[in-house]
């Protein structure tokens, strides 16, 4: 049986984080890694006390640089083991015990079973003891990636998670130095399709959660910023493409009225070289900027186009079929249809024409 890297981050950490780490010990967990993140002068005789225990092991931030840093710089530490193979991954965990023993444990033994997924270990969010704050916040963020991502998770703000060996690496390019880091974790596993196994743990709260350092508002800012920031940039990406093809047009309808005066020709060829040349900015824009896709732009192109023209020959189908049946202002409709279309284009365009092979 291969052993695991218990990884705890702390910030001014609760005295029976002693007893804690003494009940890992003794249920098998021997390779225990406390990151201290910059605590207070007050909490040093704490990690003094854990450093001397046997088979635990404590880095200390000279100032707090967040749980995001705290975690890499421990993954890093852990790569470079000299033992590496004899270990199956890092189970991490949170300082003030509210995670079990025995569900430490289960994940411990998952790691066997699972080489290349993120495991989490998730609680019930219905259960009674659930702070009000902490059971809004995670449903909602739940709910949002559900609809931004197509994922369903139960628990997204859980610290018990489970690393094998294997997807170790790919952890240290993600972007995030505090709370936020775990949320990206969550959006790179399913951006890059790596399975994400669930495993319902007990829900545990300590004094209503008073010792968490997670700051309602700023914390949850950085996350959702974390959450939207593709979305918000395929929104930008747009914009900037509609004033393109704008500007464009304007410019072409001045052209080409010059040598073929006012009329349908000179509408239909400015739309259309309006239109081509405003598509090849958006295209280069969602697939370095927006998405950061496949690199090979013979894959993507096809695919981006083929996009371009179902949606907007589906745009006008269902105008027309929606006109024919309400008869309100066609402009009305297709407001509403192209808008429709805009969001099931983003998830289509983030999930098979610019993804990542």
């Amino acid at each position: 049986m291969k052993k695991t890297l218990i990884l705890i981050p702390a910030l001014n950490p609760p005295q029976n984080l002693i007893d804690y780490v003494y009940s890992l010990k003794d249920n098998g967990l021997n390779n225990i890694l406390i990151v201290n993140d910059g605590s207070s002068i007050n909490f040093l005789g704490i990690f003094a006390k854990l450093e001397k225990i046997e088979g635990v092991k404590v880095f200390n931030h000279a100032k707090n640089l967040g749980k995001g840093r705290a975690l890499k710089n421990a993954f890093n530490y852990f790569l470079t083991l000299p033992n590496l193979d004899e270990f199956n991954g890092i189970v991490t965990c949170d300082s003030d015990g509210q995670h079990g023993i025995k569900d430490v444990l289960n994940l411990s033994k998952t790691l066997n079973n699972y080489d290349d997924a993120l495991i989490l270990g998730c609680r019930n969010f219905d259960n009674g003891n659930v702070p009000p704050k902490s059971k809004f916040g995670n449903k909602t963020t739940r709910n949002v990636l559900k609809l931004l991502y197509r994922k369903r998770l139960t628990d997204t703000q859980t610290g018990l998670r489970g690393f094998p060996t294997k997807i170790i690496p790919e952890m240290l390019d993600i972007f995030g130095e505090r709370f936020e880091y775990e949320t990206k974790m969550l959006i790179h596993c399913f951006e890059q399709d790596i399975s994400i196994k669930e495993i319902e743990i007990e829900t545990i709260y300590y004094n209503n959660n008073s010792e968490t350092h997670f700051n309602t508002l700023v914390d949850s800012i950085k996350i959702y910023k974390v959450i939207f920031s593709s979305f918000f940039k395929y929104l930008l990406s747009a914009i900037s493409s509609f004033l393109i093809d704008i500007g464009l047009f304007k410019l072409f309808l001045i052209f080409f009225i010059k040598f073929l005066g006012r009329g349908a020709k000179s509408i239909i060829l400015s739309t259309g070289f309006a239109r081509i040349l405003s598509s090849i900015f958006n295209f280069y824009v969602n697939k370095n900027f927006v998405f950061n896709g496949e690199k090979n732009t013979k894959n993507t192109i096809f695919k981006y186009y083929s996009l371009c023209i179902s949606q907007m020959i589906l745009s006008g189908i269902l105008v027309s079929l929606i006109w024919n049946i309400t008869k309100i202002s066609e402009t009305f409709i297709k407001v509403i249809v192209d808008t429709i279309l805009f969001l099931f284009s983003y998830q289509i365009q983030r999930i098979w024409v610019f993804k990542r092979k």
